[in-house]
């Protein structure tokens, strides 16, 4: 989202232009926004004759709608403006056929044409997400476009499109279109035709740049020696929990660390955006459909809380962590651990200063953005009071927290530490207070949603009413409780309590369905189908975590690799076995953050299972150019 706040912007959602076919083009200067016209997360999503077109009022939306009511074809949801470049095929909504899609980079020969779509870089001006923009008319000096979220003003009376971008031919003939904006860069435009000539050519990636490589250092530098910042609260958390200045707890690996290709990276990038808007989309079916819902295993008067969760838009996300097996054989997600996401720190800090510490100059590190990521997203949440951070007292969390405050810090966002519900204390009215007295109204926590939910099963399973906190509770006898503070309705929760559901293994069937032929998501079911068993699979409970209770059978039904746990009696789903590669012995695990609903940053876990636990080890992770993989 590249939206800025002009003094001469629309109110959201006014009509700001007619484009050619008769299609409006509407403001979507979202610090307008009336929460009363637009309560709910479902009054964002546009949809015309039941397709979903995309987020009120963005650009990608406007070029999908005037494509459908013009053209009667539609291109797939993409994550970022910028994807549509990569799109090689429309669908026609009538009859489903598919038709092809051409780019044509800035400076083709083959100069943008009416109905096309202009494609902008991310950076600058759209930063992020890059930009999207309808060619309405192409003229010897210049290209006409009609969008939305830009400048959110009214176009002249009379006019059919929003802006002129400058168009100059050099002396071979290529077509260069300049962008309005300084920081702006046009990445060329798109065209639905039969015609490839002077079009991107699909290049075909040798499938070993995707392999991961392991190497090891031998320069200066011992393990000997204190690398990180003792004086600082999260790294001394740190070293004590590691028992000293290291990633890995195997001493053998203590110079060793995983490399990627630059492709590779930017493939993770890619899966990371458009996997986290997959999740939210089906998110959004479930819980608007009770008999899928039934199969995620929550308690049923929980319900409305997580709907009323989700509905809420200002409870989004901050930030959550993805687990793939990239190899040779291509890029699969196995889960979304959008709820209290571990690796942070190791990501953000600690793989960096290893770096240096031990002098590797191998490329750069993919966790360097993350505090920064981290702290954009604290300002965009808008927290409006002291947000207590809550956590129990172990010490993986404590460093965890103390990492997080800082980002919290670096937004200007005051904030406390709970350790543990000991301290906690009801006042007059029946808030949950800290030790010092001071209302819990906005929580960041380390605890699992999970946690929570274990204490509703075991002791307000019985009672709707007393799970839902109406009951007066006799505040003279019974301390705060965990669900009293998180279930609270005035309380903002981070991450929220619909996080619950893309967390949930029971999700992935759902996406299956959803997404059948999507390149990053592996094929998964309630049941154990014939096409799945025939592959390998994995059976995974629906709620588990840190890789407790997974089994792993090969394509002839034997078993593989299983760990035990605390979730044998809950439910199961089963997905298609992808393995992971093993490198030295060791089988590795890609993990990226989303961070405010983009990539944020990756890191690497790594075990001699190829079933990985909280007790897999972290190995720096390294981007180096694909020649030098």
């Amino acid at each position: 989202m590249h939206n800025k706040h002009l003094p001469e912007s629309e109110r959201f959602g006014a009509v700001i232009g007619i484009a050619p076919g008769g299609v409006a083009a509407y403001s979507s200067d979202y610090e307008t926004v009336d929460n009363a016209e637009l309560p709910t997360r479902q009054h964002y999503r546009s949809v015309v004759d039941g397709i979903y077109l995309g987020h009120k009022w963005q650009c990608v939306e406007f070029a999908r709608r005037w494509l459908y009511r013009n053209k009667g074809y539609v291109f797939e949801d993409i994550a970022m403006a910028y994807d549509i470049f990569q799109l090689r095929e429309v669908k026609v909504i009538e009859d489903g056929s598919r038709l092809p899609l051409r780019s044509f980079r800035n400076g083709s020969v083959r100069a943008p044409e009416i109905g096309g779509l202009m494609i902008w870089k991310e950076g600058g001006f759209f930063d992020v997400t890059g930009h999207v923009a309808v060619i309405t008319e192409v003229l010897p000096d210049r290209v006409r476009v009609a969008e939305q979220n830009v400048d959110h003003k009214v176009w002249p009376a009379g006019q059919d499109w929003a802006r002129e971008l400058p168009m100059r031919v050099d002396a071979e003939g290529g077509h260069w279109v300049d962008c309005t904006y300084d920081d702006g860069e046009v990445l060329g435009w798109v065209l639905q035709t039969e015609d490839a000539t002077g079009a991107e050519a699909h290049r075909e990636v040798p499938p070993e740049v995707f392999r991961p490589v392991m190497r090891e250092v031998r320069q200066s530098g011992g393990p000997e020696v204190s690398w990180l910042d003792t004086s600082d609260p999260a790294e001394a958390a740190y070293i004590e929990m590691m028992g000293g200045c290291k990633l890995a707890t195997d001493e053998a690996d203590g110079r060793k660390y995983i490399c990627i290709s630059e492709t590779a990276h930017n493939e993770i990038r890619r899966a990371t955006n458009e996997l986290h808007r997959m999740f939210l989309h089906a998110t959004n079916l479930v819980l608007n459909d009770e008999k899928l819902l039934r199969k995620f295993n929550l308690p049923p008067a929980i319900w409305p809380r997580i709907q009323k969760s989700w509905s809420n838009r200002r409870n989004e996300m901050i930030t959550g962590r993805f687990d793939f097996s990239l190899s040779e054989h291509g890029l699969k997600v196995y889960e979304y651990n959008a709820d209290s996401a571990s690796c942070h720190m190791e990501t953000g800090v600690v793989q960096g200063r290893w770096a240096e510490h031990f002098g590797c100059t191998d490329g750069w590190c993919p966790g360097e953005d993350l505090l920064e990521n981290l702290k954009e997203a604290w300002e965009e949440a808008e927290v409006g009071d002291i947000l207590h951070i809550m956590q129990d007292r172990d010490l993986e969390e404590t460093y965890h927290a103390l990492f997080i405050q800082k980002s919290m810090d670096a937004a200007g966002i005051k904030s406390k530490i709970i350790k543990g519900t000991s301290g906690l204390t009801w006042d007059d009215e029946g808030w949950v207070c800290d030790a010092e007295g001071v209302r819990i109204k906005w929580v960041w926590k380390s605890w699992a949603w999970e946690t929570a939910l274990d204490q509703i099963r075991h002791d307000l399973e019985d009672d709707a009413e007393d799970l839902e906190l109406h009951r007066t509770i006799d505040r003279k006898t019974q301390k705060p409780r965990l669900v009293d503070v998180l279930l609270r309705e005035e309380v903002m929760v981070f991450e929220p309590l619909w996080t619950l559901i893309p967390s949930n293994k029971a999700i992935l069937p759902v996406l299956s369905s959803m997404y059948p032929e999507n390149r990053y998501l592996l094929e998964s079911s309630f049941e154990l189908t014939e096409n799945i068993a025939k592959k390998g699979y994995v059976v995974k409970p629906i709620v588990g975590r840190c890789g407790h209770n997974i089994a792993i059978y090969d394509r002839n039904d034997n078993l593989v690799s299983a760990t035990e746990g605390n979730f044998d009696e809950q439910d199961q789903i089963y997905q298609e076995l992808f393995p992971l590669p093993k490198l030295d012995g060791k089988y590795v695990q890609i993990g990226t953050f989303s961070v405010g609903g983009s990539y944020g940053g990756a890191c690497v876990r790594v075990d001699p299972s190829p079933i990985l636990t909280t007790n897999s080890d972290i190995l720096p992770l390294r981007v180096v150019p694909d020649d030098a993989l």
